[in-house]
């Protein structure tokens, strides 16, 4: 079989149904018939002289041929899509850079990230928050080409990622100058009773704290918890409380002497990553930002 005799059309319709396992769906999605579209799948399997498929029950199965020939269908189809991403609103001489960044990270850290991007004007910047794993879809689709995270994401044969760790701060107590200038606090020990406002329970870093005050015997009094950094950095300006965060979160407020800090602790620790797909094109600004983070000026690694 000679590559001229491959039937593309076939491959992105088998593509579609082996994603699913459903033909219906597909054939809806795809605005052509369940028979039309089981029939184009047959011709691609006469032509390649094995089945793609066995039925189990209602849902179609994957053999191991259909396996192999899906792992490069998603080569095939996953370039197709980052080509159009690469080609959409595309200027003359510029790049289009899209950078998912979860929820619970901090915006200052995402703007000290791109920093240098922002000043290039050969680069068009399309940035997105959202949950881990529906940017994680978003990034395998090639709809993203990076994504920013404080979670590490292992790579898996159905998942083929790549996670770049980018460095780590450990984590402050802050609190309003007008109140706790010149004072320490040690994390957690002294915590007990103290009015706080916490990041929330889906951020990598809450579960280290109530680890920490469970073993120290140390309950603080809570005030509030906060996923969104942005929202948890004007909890933190505005309410008075001792709020626990990354200072990268407040670094405006430290800088300005709004807040200040009252303990730090290498106990706890943010972690952040940069997960980019196994196969994507290299992109030599999105590199450049992977080499200047190995030593970044406003994440320092805190001693």
């Amino acid at each position: 079989m000679q590559i001229e005799q491959l039937n593309f059309h076939h491959l992105f319709y088998f593509w579609r149904v082996a994603k699913t396992g459903h033909l219906t769906q597909v054939a809806t999605e795809l605005h052509v018939s369940q028979s039309a579209l089981s029939s184009q799948i047959r011709q691609l399997e006469d032509r390649l002289g094995e089945a793609l498929f066995e039925r189990t029950g209602r849902r179609l199965v994957l053999t191991e041929t259909g396996q192999l020939a899906l792992s490069y269908a998603e080569d095939i189809f996953g370039l197709g899509q980052e080509l159009l991403g690469r080609l959409e609103g595309r200027g003359e001489g510029m790049v289009r850079l899209r950078v998912g960044s979860v929820a619970t990270l901090s915006r200052n850290y995402q703007e000290n990230w791109i920093r240098p991007l922002l000043g290039d004007p050969a680069v068009t910047l399309t940035l997105e928050s959202g949950m881990l794993d529906d940017l994680l879809r978003r990034l395998l689709q090639h709809q993203l080409d990076v994504v920013l995270a404080n979670d590490a994401v292992p790579a898996e044969p159905e998942r083929p990622l790549h996670c770049r760790f980018l460095g780590s701060q450990a984590i402050s107590l802050v609190g309003p100058a007008t109140a706790w200038r010149g004072r320490t606090l040690r994390i957690p020990e002294d915590l007990s009773g103290l009015e706080l406002a916490l990041p929330g329970p889906r951020h990598a870093l809450r579960g280290q704290f109530d680890a920490l005050c469970v073993a120290a015997g140390v309950t603080p009094r809570l005030r509030a918890e906060v996923d969104d950094m942005a929202m948890l950095r004007l909890v933190a300006r505005d309410s008075g409380w001792l709020t626990v965060l990354p200072e990268v979160v407040v670094q405006d407020e430290l800088r300005t002497g709004v807040l200040v800090t009252v303990g730090r602790t290498t106990r706890l620790q943010e972690n952040f990553y940069a997960i980019t797909t196994l196969h994507r094109h290299r992109m030599e600004r999105l590199e450049q930002l992977f080499a200047d983070a190995a030593a970044p000026p406003d994440v320092a690694q805190s001693p």
